[in-house]
């Protein structure tokens, strides 16, 4: 295939799934933003984990809330577990790398925090297991995933299923709706002093 219609082809396809997503999941990240916003008023935290891109994702949200988005306005309590090589390697040596994230849920999330594990196969065992043991903690839980859901599905309280089996393409809409959730909590924060310039 001709690299121009390779391009053509692929901004078509994702023009498409945008539709869709824009269609079917707004109303679930209008929600999400709702209970973000409640979270960091009552002075709790997001936490991001998955593997991969969306490893690369939970970093950039994380980011997006601590340091800053579109405004300029104090942090906002984000961590992504994606980060600690000493934690994941010694997590991952000693319990198994299944393990990961539910450790970190475990030392770092209490009730009134949200995770939210992101995952395009929705499948992926060790979002899994953290999301279900900050489900057993009463701790919120977002899931980001692909158009089945998977596993993840079941131990979350809000589901982003982006309607699409292409891995490229549910990436690009939750880059959409972590953008999104970034922007609706920096607004309601926008008069936030910041403690530096």
């Amino acid at each position: 295939m001709p690299s121009s219609e390779l391009i053509e082809q692929t901004i078509l396809e994702h023009q498409e799934v945008v539709e869709k997503f824009r269609q079917q999941c707004s109303g679930v990240i209008d929600e999400m933003a709702d209970a973000t916003v409640e979270c960091l008023r009552s002075g709790g935290k997001i936490c991001f984990f998955g593997n991969g891109g969306s490893a690369a994702d939970s970093q950039h949200f994380a980011t997006e809330f601590v340091v800053r988005f579109t405004r300029n306005r104090g942090g906002l309590p984000s961590m992504a577990f994606t980060t600690d090589t000493s934690i994941l390697t010694a997590c991952a040596n000693d319990f198994g790398y299944d393990s990961i994230f539910a450790r970190q849920v475990e030392a770092h999330c209490q009730p009134g925090d949200i995770v939210v594990g992101i995952s395009t196969s929705g499948g992926s065992p060790n979002v899994v297991r953290g999301l279900e043991l900050a489900r057993q903690m009463s701790v919120k839980t977002f899931a980001f995933v692909g158009e089945n859901g998977g596993k993840c599905a079941d131990f979350s309280d809000f589901v982003l299923s982006v309607p699409s089996p292409v891995t490229a393409r549910v990436q690009e809409c939750h880059l959409v709706a972590g953008h999104l959730l970034c922007d609706i909590a920096e607004a309601a924060f926008a008069e936030k002093p910041s403690a530096i310039s």
